[in-house]
């Protein structure tokens, strides 16, 4: 007789399955591990460094061996104007940010969608998105060239409008146009594409049957483009406010000088000048921690109201 060969177990087939599951994929993984080092790296080993923001960190001793001191670091940090004042430039110009340039992608994005010409639909779109990979080292210097006395775009124009000579960085009413105006102009193009996405999915029946209503243009965004991204835009308006407290450090290091110090003094700039120049390890990474706890509450609170108000979260 021959031998009856067996069934294999369930558990045998699962690991079969994993097996050639890893066999035929293990190439996606791969390409996956830099990435995972990164965040392991960068993101998550640091993590163990914001015991400092509660010891009297000695540099000779270390951050294991430096003494326990409780909340007196918050204490200190708490008690100076400079980080007050650094914490509302940061909220101050994020909020300014969500009012002036978060719809401008938005609105960007619906023109482009109204273009009948695809080819210069997508010319636009290119070209949009092109001052993105731009550094703000490169675009703060083309707008210090501008800015200068007789030479300077700027200021040919004011000459030819009868104007007087300016510099446009050291006043707090134009420095501030400038600062938010670069950024509308550098990011509305490339964050526009997240927009445009959504809109490619929203169904071309539901614009035949308004253009049947009589819908005109107008109507049909208001009433169908709009709602067909407006998931999109909660959640990507939910990530905005839980960044709030943070700002990055480049372009406002760049932008701030002596004359709008009042205004263009953010947290970044602050922990950098008080923790690299001063050497304040310890009040700083407790003015890091402080601004991460009250980012990620903000974001928890965004993701309530969205849901209260019948939206997609992201928890």
């Amino acid at each position: 007789m021959s031998a009856v060969s067996q069934k294999p177990t369930p558990k045998e087939r699962k690991r079969a399955a994993l097996r050639s599951y890893i066999r035929n994929n293990y190439d996606l993984y791969l390409m996956l591990i830099p990435a995972v080092l990164f965040y392991v790296i960068f993101k998550y080993v640091p993590i163990g460094g914001l015991q400092l923001a509660f010891k009297k960190y000695n540099f000779s001793l270390g951050i294991m061996k430096s003494p326990w001191v409780g909340f007196e670091v918050f204490e200190s940090l708490f008690k100076e104007k400079m980080f007050w004042r650094a914490t509302w430039n940061t909220v101050w110009l994020n909020i300014l940010g969500i009012l002036i340039a978060f719809p401008m992608p938005i609105i960007f994005a619906l023109m482009l969608n109204e273009l009948k010409n695809e080819r210069f639909k997508r010319v636009s779109q290119s070209i949009s998105y092109l001052p993105h990979f731009i550094s703000w080292v490169i675009l703060y210097s083309i707008i210090v060239q501008f800015n200068q006395e007789n030479t300077g775009l700027f200021n040919i124009i004011n000459q030819a409008l009868g104007l007087p000579q300016k510099n446009y960085l050291t006043s707090k009413g134009s420095w501030l146009v400038l600062f938010l105006g670069t950024n509308i102009w550098k990011e509305s193009g490339w964050q526009a594409i997240l927009y445009l996405s959504a809109l490619s999915s929203i169904d071309p029946g539901l614009y035949e049957a308004a253009a049947i209503d009589g819908a005109g243009r107008f109507k049909c965004a208001w009433h169908v483009t709009l709602p067909g991204i407006r998931s999109t835009i909660a959640i990507i308006l939910i990530l905005q406010v839980g960044k709030i407290m943070s700002m990055g450090f480049e372009k406002p290091f760049l932008f701030e000088n002596a004359m709008v110090k009042d205004i263009a003094s953010v947290l970044s700039v602050y922990i950098y000048q008080q923790g690299v120049l001063n050497a304040k390890y310890a009040l700083t990474t407790a003015a890091g921690l402080f601004q991460g706890v009250i980012n990620y509450i903000l974001l928890l609170a965004a993701d309530k109201i969205s849901k209260l108000c019948g939206e997609q979260g992201l928890l």
